[in-house]
């Protein structure tokens, strides 16, 4: 029995870990929760697997929970998330809260000896150096929950950083893949929030719209996989079947492939080493059919570029990128800010940022307040 703390408990990636656990009950045992505002989702999950103690974000919301679930404790803000991620009884992690909020709980957990499941890019984006650094320090994993780093995980199967050519991360495309240039100024929040693969939260959704997402995926597969920028590389596969590729220096290439369910990666990096049984990937090739490849498009999908930029040259700008990228969503979700403009907005915001090189925590705390700030002007 594993005993694994989830923050983010009722977001997309949470929900389908509690459907993780419940197909594993005498493997994987949920000791603490946390949510963001979702209270009612919390008590509902927390009454279902009686985990030790819970957080929410809000400590007057908080304290209402803490009426619901007698004998649970109750905690709230950064320091619940915190406190969380250090039970003396955690041994995994799994960081699932979208943005900033999990880059201070996952270094916690992994001073306190606890293993980290990612599912959160922007604690790797942001602080990949550090964290990496903390990881080895402390002799803990930092394991891939993003269906793409986890296939990149399986290929590579403890193979070195130098037996590798390339690591080639496919992306779906989004839901305008083939929409010309000149049609993005006029999408519309509703078509950009229909992604063809996946069903995940709004933030997410958006950044595969504009291919951001992928382009956070190589910066956290440079730090994850300590591998150098200029040997990742990114490549469209509408199918999402092949969910990423490793080539090694002898030219052969591995792929991990399946039906789209993050299920699997999720299932994958809470039991690791071992695999488990699970009947809900069922992958049927002749029923698929065909795959297909497709070079990226970068003058339509800038992410990619600006991305790459970030991270070669490290330092603050992959935070600088993240930090940007977020208020510029926010932005085209309230309506102030067009399709086109995300990816305008965070680019005139890394090439204004002064790069501090190898940051501490608190200069990239910083950096990432600047370049939100930067990023609403």
């Amino acid at each position: 029995m594993k005993n694994v703390v989830l923050l983010g408990s009722t977001g997309s990636i949470g929900t389908s870990t509690l459907k993780v656990v419940e197909d594993l009950p005498g493997q994987l045992r949920l000791v603490a929760l946390a949510a963001g505002g979702n209270a009612d989702l919390l008590v509902e999950q927390a009454r279902r697997h009686r985990p030790v103690a819970v957080s929410l974000h809000d400590p007057q919301r908080a304290a209402q929970v803490a009426k619901q679930l007698p004998g649970v404790a109750v905690h709230s803000g950064a320091e619940g998330l915190i406190t969380l991620a250090t039970l003396p009884e955690a041994e995994i992690v799994l960081i699932a809260i979208v943005g900033t909020a999990g880059l201070e709980p996952a270094l916690a957990a992994i001073r306190a000896g606890k293993d980290i499941a990612v599912a959160s890019k922007e604690i790797l984006v942001m602080a990949g150096e550090i964290v990496m650094t903390e990881a080895r320090k402390h002799g803990v994993k930092v394991l891939a929950v993003d269906s793409e780093h986890s296939a990149i995980f399986q290929c590579l199967d403890g193979k070195p950083s130098s037996s590798v050519r390339r690591l080639i991360l496919t992306a779906s495309g989004g839901p305008f893949r083939q929409t010309p240039k000149e049609a993005f100024a006029g999408l519309t929040v509703s078509q950009a929030l229909k992604h063809p693969s996946w069903v995940m939260g709004r933030k997410i959704t958006i950044d595969s719209a504009t291919l951001f997402n992928k382009g956070l995926e190589m910066i956290e597969a440079r730090w994850l996989f300590d591998i150098e920028m200029p040997r990742v590389e990114v490549v469209v596969h509408p199918q999402s079947i092949v969910h990423s590729m490793v080539e090694f220096v002898d030219g052969s290439i591995l792929a991990q492939l399946s039906t789209p369910d993050m299920c699997l990666p999720i299932q994958y990096a809470l039991c690791y080493p071992q695999r488990q049984p699970s009947a809900r990937v069922q992958t049927d090739f002749a029923k698929l059919g065909t795959l297909t490849f497709e070079a990226p498009d970068l003058e339509r999908f800038p992410a990619l570029s600006l991305a790459r930029r970030a991270g070669e040259v490290g330092g603050t700008l992959p935070a600088v990128f993240n930090a940007a990228n977020e208020v510029a969503v926010e932005r085209f979700l309230d309506g102030t800010l067009s399709f086109p403009g995300i990816s305008e907005t965070v680019a005139r915001v890394i090439h204004s940022h002064q790069v501090v090189e190898h940051p501490s925590l608190a200069q990239i705390l910083t950096a990432d307040r600047e370049a939100r700030a930067a990023a609403h002007g």
